[in-house]
């Protein structure tokens, strides 16, 4: 039964799980996590936000615990994160303090420390469900990050619309090694464990032999991680057993999900969502899952596709168009961005993702990719790099893909494919794509590389490749 409270441990004591958070070679019950995260609380409660290096750890989770009992705000920080990254969120965020461990690199705050073996039982009020839980980053691909504001009641919300499409319960166990400072990781792969009851193995790395030793039923990767265990059969095949594997952050490759069914005998749940959005879109547990298709909306979600100029694009499972939400589960607006804020949302009250994508007639949803990047204005065509990528990668000589408009003095963009692979030859591509799409989808242009830019949870970066 899923908790009342955003405070993940509002529950009966005597309800103890000895094992309910494994993360590396630490395990914690949930009663030692509510007695050292309220001790956290203890010394944090008088503080509005503090920053968390969110390294995957045991401290981390404590840390992340303690500030929802207090009701401090959190900003997570990447441990990666370069200087002048860094200097912005902290600055940015207006964070007081760390809390936890650092690497050395505090920017002037001081730091309160996180003890594992400390515990309290003091009580707190739970706050209101309007107010700021997190301070979620994004990444900055078009310009510094900036802030998200996510409310208790945006992420209640959006944890318990996922627990009903995939009928998660407390008898799973969720496993994944996912960062700890994004939505699919902490917010998703932390939060939700501690909602629902569910227990949770965090691996630290997201190697197969971790996954495939974990014994879990509701996995959580990203495509470069299932790619790694479609290629290692034996790990792949160890996870028969689970109940879900389910795979989102960027799109998973028609070619894995096909593989992992063979190995695994489950077809992946797929899914779709954003820091502002946290999770709004997916497969469900009894319904279809269509390799390349993100499903239907959570609960409590409504969806359209607007086109260049505000009307509305047909369901027709062609057409491309802007993808823009509402739900219970959207954020507050963007920390000292009044301007970004407004210009995420209509008139009329829904979020403008920045994505692109097609609806079929039955609602099913196909993520065509970024506007800014994946929208391909070619010769009077509207490609979806999308969908050249996917072609691409049937091809047996290519590994990995990423396919952009460049500009072009004719075409007004020309289709570039970015290939990492062995024995490429370039005008077999090209016509492997225009007899499998059509031939203005071709690329014009094959570029050899050795890897692509990604970011930390496998995310293709092609602004640096344009």
């Amino acid at each position: 039964m899923l908790l009342t409270s955003l405070n993940p441990l509002a529950i009966n004591r005597g309800d103890d799980v000895p094992d309910a958070v494994r993360i590396g070679e630490t395990t914690l019950s949930r009663s030692d996590i509510l007695g050292a995260a309220t001790s956290v609380a203890e010394r944090v409660s008088r503080a509005e936000r503090v920053a968390v290096l969110a390294t995957p750890s045991a401290t981390t989770i404590l840390a992340v615990v303690g500030c929802l009992i207090a009701g401090v705000v959190v900003v997570p920080v990447p441990p990666d994160s370069g200087r002048a990254e860094r200097e912005h969120i902290l600055r940015d965020s207006g964070a007081q303090a760390w809390l936890g461990e650092t690497d050395g690199d505090t920017g002037g705050l001081p730091v309160v420390p996180v003890r594992l073996h400390a515990r309290s039982w003091h009580s707190y009020q739970e706050p209101a469900e309007s107010s700021t839980a997190f301070v979620l980053y994004t990444s900055g691909t078009t310009g510094p990050p900036k802030g998200v504001l996510l409310s208790r009641g945006a992420i209640a919300a959006g944890i318990d619309a996922l627990a009903e499409a995939w009928g998660w319960t407390m008898r799973d166990t969720v496993v994944h090694g996912l960062p700890l400072f994004h939505v699919h990781g902490l917010i998703l792969g932390v939060l939700g464990p501690l909602r629902t009851g569910s227990r949770l193995v965090h691996t630290v790395r997201p190697t197969p032999d971790a996954y495939a030793a974990a014994a879990g039923t509701l996995y959580f990767g990203v495509p470069t991680v299932w790619s790694r265990i479609a290629a290692d059969e034996e790990s792949a095949r160890a996870l028969s057993g689970a109940r879900l594997l389910v795979s989102g952050s960027a799109p998973l490759p028609v070619s894995v999900f096909e593989r992992l069914r063979e190995l695994t005998g489950h077809a992946p749940i797929e899914r779709y969502g954003m820091s502002e959005t946290m999770l709004t879109l997916s497969t469900r547990i009894d319904g279809e899952r269509r390799p390349g298709w993100v499903g239907l909306p959570v609960r409590g979600v409504q969806t359209r596709l607007r086109d260049e100029d505000g009307n509305d694009v047909p369901h027709d499972g062609e057409s491309i168009g802007g993808l823009q939400v509402r739900g219970p589960m959207l954020f507050d607006g963007y920390l000292n961005r009044p301007d970004a804020t407004a210009q995420s949302w209509t008139d009329d009250g829904w979020f403008v993702t920045g994505d692109v994508a097609v609806i079929d007639e039955s609602g099913f949803h196909r993520i065509v990719g970024r506007a800014s990047t994946d929208l391909i204005k070619s010769g009077g065509f509207r490609i979806g790099a999308g969908e050249v990528e996917e072609s691409l990668l049937g091809h047996p000589s290519v590994r990995e893909v990423a396919v952009v408009g460049l500009p072009d003095d004719d075409l007004g963009q020309r289709v570039v494919a970015f290939v990492v692979g062995e024995k490429i030859v370039e005008a077999d591509l090209s016509e492997h794509v225009a007899a499998e799409l059509s031939v203005h989808k071709r690329p014009r242009e094959i570029r050899v590389v050795e890897s692509l830019p990604r970011n930390a949870m496998g995310k293709v970066q092609k602004k640096n490749l344009m």
